[in-house]
């Protein structure tokens, strides 16, 4: 099972995705925004990253950019979980180093397929 960071600046879309995460067995790390997410980073390794794009402090734009920039996380797979659908943002997020992206409210079947697809 995967150690996945959960970032968001809402407490129930954390709790939302953190427990459908844990209820199939992978461990949750939490973030409030991307400066937290950040330094949560560079302290503890995550198998995964899971990222909104709308957040105080650091966007999840900039975090996926900052997170590349790190050796350890040049190849962990990055997930934007967003309200977003503009194309351009997605294609945004894509050059700057995501691994994909799924729109909010999302599908907890969809997001678990999504995990495993990027871990393997």
């Amino acid at each position: 099972m995967a150690n996945v960071l959960i970032v968001d600046d809402s407490v129930s879309m954390r709790k939302l995705v953190g427990g459908t995460l844990e209820d199939a067995g992978h461990q949750v790390v939490e973030a409030e925004d991307g400066v937290v997410a950040l330094g949560v980073a560079k302290q503890k390794s995550v198998d995964l990253v899971i990222t909104d794009v709308n957040m105080p402090n650091m966007d999840g734009l900039t975090l996926v950019e900052e997170l590349r920039k790190l050796g350890t996380y040049k190849f962990t797979p990055i997930l934007v979980l967003t309200t977003e659908t503009d194309p351009e943002r997605k294609s945004l997020a894509k050059s700057r180093g995501a691994t994909g992206w799924l729109v909010k409210p999302f599908d907890p079947a969809l997001l678990l397929a999504t995990m495993k697809k990027v871990l393997n």
